[in-house]
């Protein structure tokens, strides 16, 4: 039976998007990410290509592909939500702080748990082992916290949005340490970074006033072309590419902020934006259908008893304790003791096999398990997902208790008889 034939193809595919359909739904009733059982379905299906003796398909190209698509959609969808006004001025440096302090802690800890547990590990492919690790799932938090009060939500946001934009920033720093000719150390980095802000607000303000005037109703596909051109040729002169297509957001979901005096003369906003609302639409459609694809690949692609190794579940519990424990502490100082369910919302995904597939030949180490990648995204989706059933229960045990509080304070008054 050819598996990859056409009509197949389109029947499988097709199966797969009604099915992630149905996992959203049943996540949005349930709280089990939607992410947990695109896995799972992916590893189902390696087991039933086992089962009908298909030939090995080599997946890692397209799993690339999509990785690298979904997190490009996955971070402008988060930035065209984000408002920049002065009252979230706080809320955003916050956020900001917690993502930055909470990736290079929990990095040098899994660095070390690293650099301890697994034969001839050196620190530096520690470092490099433990970013994608350490790095929160965007593509897992930002689809869970919708029914979270407005400044959870929020928060979650922005962390996971920074977490990931600092995390592949730092990762390749790391990566470029191990090649002298491409190593520019801290000045190269901090003049990189500054280079693509001011590629990136140039691109921006470029893009929003040329597609204005574009009258064609077929545009839209035309824009994320020309943002994904932006990232690969941005990743090619060694730019922070993410950061082009998060400020290209900001840019469109806060135009009235960037286009003030004179530029506001150049913005016909009713047009601006009518795009900024299909774009809006468009990119949480394809970010839906990548990330659909990517993680039930990735689940075609994993060998599923690596995770029963005792070894593998000891480095990996060492590595979620450490997680929580540098969380907790952290939300603690900047969040305060209202840190339910924030503390266990930092679930690990789409980045963190991204960038283990990135990682240079020259740093792997034959000895580190892929089972811990897994573990460790299972566990800390399937914490996230405890915490948000408790949270849900209680926020309904607390509405229903001040419902019968204020009909018990509703005292019946008999009627007086009026004499004569």
């Amino acid at each position: 039976m050819e598996i990859l034939s056409s009509y197949n193809l389109i029947i499988e595919v097709s199966v797969i998007i009604i099915l992630s359909f149905l996992f959203n739904s049943i996540a949005k009733k349930t709280n089990i990410p939607a992410v947990l059982m695109l896995i799972v379905l992916g590893v189902g299906l390696q087991f039933g290509l086992q089962y009908v003796n298909s030939d090995a398909i080599d997946f890692f190209p397209i799993l690339e592909i999509l990785g690298i698509v979904g997190l490009i959609m996955i971070v402008l969808e988060a930035a065209l939500e984000l408002e920049l006004k002065r009252e979230k001025l706080m809320p955003i440096l916050k956020s900001f702080v917690v993502a930055l302090l909470g990736l290079f802690l929990s990095a040098w800890i899994a660095a070390l748990i690293l650099y301890q547990f697994i034969p001839d590990m050196n620190m530096h492919s520690a470092w490099l082992y433990a970013t994608p690790l350490s790095i929160l799932s965007s593509a897992i938090i930002i689809p869970s916290v919708n029914e979270l009060k407005s400044h959870k939500k929020e928060f979650h946001i922005y962390e996971s949005t920074f977490s990931d934009i600092i995390g592949i920033m730092m990762f390749y720093f790391l990566a470029g340490k191990l090649n002298p000719a491409e190593d520019t150390g801290i000045v190269g980095f901090t003049s990189n970074l500054l280079l693509t802000i001011v590629i990136s607000l140039i691109a921006s303000y470029a893009i929003i006033l040329i597609f204005q005037n574009i009258k064609s109703q077929v545009k839209l596909f035309l824009l994320i072309a020309v943002l994904l051109l932006l990232y690969a040729v941005g990743k090619k002169m060694h730019l922070s590419s993410l950061i082009i297509i998060l400020i290209f957001g900001l840019v469109i979901a806060n135009m009235k902020l960037f286009f003030k005096g004179k530029l506001s003369k150049l913005l016909d906003y009713k047009k601006a934006h009518h795009i900024y609302h299909e774009l809006h639409t468009i990119t949480a459609e394809t970010a839906f259908v990548v990330r659909t694809f990517f993680f039930v690949i990735f689940g075609l692609t994993i060998a599923i008893t690596s995770i029963f190794n005792i070894n593998v579940a000891i480095i990996s519990s060492l590595i979620i304790v450490s997680i929580y424990a540098i969380r907790a502490v952290l939300m603690l100082i900047f969040v305060g003791k209202d840190m339910l369910p924030q503390l266990f919302i930092a679930p690990r995904g789409l980045i963190t096999v991204l960038l283990f597939y990135a990682i240079p030949e020259e740093a792997k180490i034959e000895g580190f398990d892929s089972g811990i990648l897994l573990f460790v995204i299972i566990a800390t989706s399937l914490i996230m997902t405890f915490a948000m059933i408790y949270d849900k229960r209680r926020s309904n045990a607390a509405i229903n208790k001040a419902n019968l509080n204020k009909v018990g304070s509703t005292k019946w008054v008999a009627p007086t008889i009026k004499e004569e």
